[in-house]
């Protein structure tokens, strides 16, 4: 029997620097890693720079989407064994192979979970006949399945979790001078708190700086407020108030991984008091990088963080942000605390695991209808 060929969107591998885009390259790299006989086309518009072996081939789709979607189907629909939709509903409207649907969250249909508005309206529109059509969906969290279970029960026998997992670099040593460049490269002259995620209303960090600005001179113990990540969308309420308290809120922007993994070491805390996640992949990094993670009991967070963190019962509620904030900057047998339990919670997640999932996803796929 000849080794099975898996399509792929891996658009978002070189087109998106978070999000989707660390999931399509995390993932790529694993399965490479994890050998075996697969073959993988990816489709793309430009291929990503990443170390693949010869079972890994790009090929080029030079197309806006929707018509995107429709060539990638076609052609995957001649070349490949199944297809991995990475990144939209919309192209298994076209495959005629077995396809696996990525489902990352249902954010479009949660009330209190504001979305941009163009992907917002994409999803909604492409989502009802994508989940019909695709033989497995793939979510990634247990919170993700069963929102998605409450919109279409038909799913359920076709649904499955795969977690997610951090970067090595999160989990790796950092030294002393390295924290002190990046400290310095971006200014953190004090202890600081960070929050890091794209700018867009449901990560929340509205509340979060009003609550620790909020806070007296001694719950704040002189730490300032450090928020890294790309601008998403409606922003300007959050630069303004970002503005109004530049003596201890500092936007740092989009700032490298490696960057990243340094200020995850030297925080005092990790705020992340989201309104909805699908994952919290950040929540997972802070944890397997020793940082003590704050976060609001919703959606996927309790599953990602398990006991280690510091949870906020209301993200709406800004009294209820600062106490936490109050709790673990006060605390530094508390903070120790929570570290070794994030490092704990961390190691049950990983990207190899979520590769030989994929791999066993794949597998039942080319086999036929179970």
């Amino acid at each position: 029997m000849s080794a099975r060929t898996i399509g792929v969107d891996a658009r978002a591998a070189a087109e998106v620097p978070a999000g989707r885009g660390r999931y399509v390259r995390e993932l790529l790299r694993a399965l490479a890693a994890a050998g075996g006989d697969e073959r993988f086309v990816l489709y793309c518009r430009e291929p990503a720079e990443l170390a693949l072996d010869d079972r890994f081939r790009w090929e080029r789709i030079a197309l806006a989407d929707p018509l995107w979607h429709l060539a990638a189907a076609r052609r995957a629909t001649r070349a490949c064994d199944v297809f991995w939709s990475t990144n939209s509903y919309l192209t298994a409207w076209f495959t005629s192979i077995p396809t696996a649907v990525v489902v990352y969250d249902l954010v479009p249909f949660i009330a209190d979970a504001p979305a941009q508005r163009r992907a917002h309206q994409i999803e909604r529109a492409t989502i009802g006949i994508g989940v019909r059509r695709a033989r497995c969906l793939v979510c990634i969290s247990r919170a993700t399945r069963a929102d998605l279970v409450a919109r279409y029960p038909s799913t359920a026998g076709r649904s499955v979790v795969v977690h997610l997992g951090a970067d090595a670099r999160f989990g790796a040593s950092v030294t002393a001078g390295t924290i002190a460049a990046v400290r310095a490269r971006h200014g953190l002259e004090r202890p600081f708190v960070l929050s890091a995620g794209t700018l867009e209303p449901r990560k929340n960090l509205v509340r979060l700086i009003e609550a620790f600005t909020g806070l007296s001179d001694e719950a704040r113990a002189g730490h300032e407020l450090a928020i890294v990540g790309p601008e998403g969308w409606e922003v300007d309420e959050l630069l303004q108030r970002v503005a109004g308290a530049a003596h201890v809120v500092r936007r740092l922007g989009y700032v490298s991984d490696d960057d990243l993994a340094a200020l995850y070491r030297a925080c005092t805390a990790f705020a992340f008091p989201s309104l909805y996640e699908g994952f919290g992949l950040p929540v997972l990094e802070a944890m397997q990088s020793g940082a003590p993670v704050i976060a609001s009991r919703m959606s996927s967070l309790p599953e990602v963080a398990g006991d280690a963190a510091e949870y906020i019962e209301d993200p709406r509620d800004v009294p209820a942000i600062a106490r936490a904030l109050t709790t673990v900057i006060g605390s530094e047998p508390r903070r120790d605390a929570m570290r070794a339990a994030g490092l704990r919670q961390a190691a049950a997640f990983s990207w190899e695991h979520a590769a030989q999932q994929m791999r066993e996803i794949f597998a039942a796929m080319s086999a036929g209808p179970t």
